[in-house]
């Protein structure tokens, strides 16, 4: 009994390996060419969209710096006159997107253009809320690589046009735990654009074509 068991359990275990790796293919193939240079051309993008990447004391992680510092490169080249930070502001003690604006202003953006997204909770979150709250229909999604199939998957999922623009610019710590992480995210996110869950939070329409100010808490 013991012995089918285990040979049962083992059977499921090498299905969900295939099956997950086929929708990791399936996924980074579908929307390789999606993958653009900070040097191309932009055309009626309606913003920019940061994701969140962890805050410590205040100040963006590494790799959110990266993000933002391409964000801001994209923005000072006229790709989008609109920049959507999108992260997590669950708690007053854990602000992403504050932390995120303020290294935008210190690099001359206007407040006006920066937009805040308090609940961008995870990755499928800020794109539907990008579309739904704040009314982007074309967007540049900046990340790292390996983030970027998953976030342009969803968004073409959701029916938003959208490019994605790598904000690799070093080694992170920790990389090879984060691969692990994505390949299991991309199988959840895989299920959940079949579903199209709604996130956690709605509310009112907060086009990015208005005034940033708006969303300042």
């Amino acid at each position: 009994m013991i012995k089918k068991l285990l040979s049962l359990f083992l059977t499921f275990l090498v299905i969900g390996a295939i099956v997950i790796t086929a929708i990791n293919i399936y996924m980074c193939n579908s929307v390789k060419n999606q993958l653009v240079s900070e040097n191309s051309s932009f055309e009626d993008v309606d913003c920019i969209l940061v994701l969140g990447a962890g805050v410590k004391n205040g100040q963006p992680s590494p790799m959110l710096s990266d993000r933002l510092s391409e964000a801001v490169f994209l923005y000072k080249v006229n790709a989008s006159s609109r920049i959507l930070m999108s992260g997590d502001h669950a708690s007053k003690s854990y602000d992403e997107v504050n932390a995120m604006k303020k290294f935008a202003i210190s690099k001359n953006i206007p407040t006006s253009h920066i937009f805040m997204d308090h609940a961008g909770f995870s990755t499928y979150e800020s794109i539907y809320r990008a579309k739904e709250i704040f009314k982007a229909k074309k967007i540049i999604i900046v990340s790292q690589e390996y983030h970027l199939y998953r976030a342009l998957y969803i968004a073409n999922a959701l029916g938003i046009e959208a490019v994605g623009v790598s904000a690799t610019k070093r080694d992170y710590g920790g990389q090879l735990i984060r691969d692990i992480r994505e390949v299991l995210a991309r199988a959840k996110d895989f299920g959940k654009c079949i579903i199209k869950p709604e996130p956690t939070y709605l509310g009112e329409e907060i086009p990015v074509s208005g005034d940033g100010n708006i969303t300042n808490d």
